[in-house]
């Protein structure tokens, strides 16, 4: 189970863009890397090329580019702060079975756990 997942929103603790918050648009697990809203803005040069539709038109665009996972940490909107996430195991009865579920939980300075 992944510790950052799409959607979440995550604090930069390392690179030029430390201090910055986002959400993230996707995970890329082969490479341990998150593409963040807002983060890591890099310059591409785009040519004007043909689609289906028309024309699209070139020139120079910024693009939000790939950080590594190790560099972002889940921040908490409560607390204001970057929290660790773990993992906890819950025993669920559904549908007449039990079944063991993973849920993801905040840690943090010495507060109580609490569900994401």
């Amino acid at each position: 189970m992944a510790k950052i997942k799409k959607g979440d929103t995550v604090i930069v603790i390392a690179g030029r863009d430390k201090g910055k918050t986002g959400r993230v648009l996707e995970v890329l697990t082969d490479s341990n890397r998150v593409i963040v809203e807002g983060v890591q803005r890099v310059t591409k040069h785009v040519k004007v090329g043909q689609t289906q539709r028309g024309t699209t038109t070139g020139g120079i665009e910024t693009v939000e580019a790939p950080i590594h996972v190790s560099n972002v940490a889940f921040y908490d909107a409560e607390t204001k702060r970057a929290k660790r996430i773990g993992v906890r195991t819950e025993q669920v009865e559904r549908d007449g079975r039990t079944r063991t579920v993973r849920v993801r939980v905040t840690r943090g300075h010495g507060d109580a756990e609490k569900d994401i």
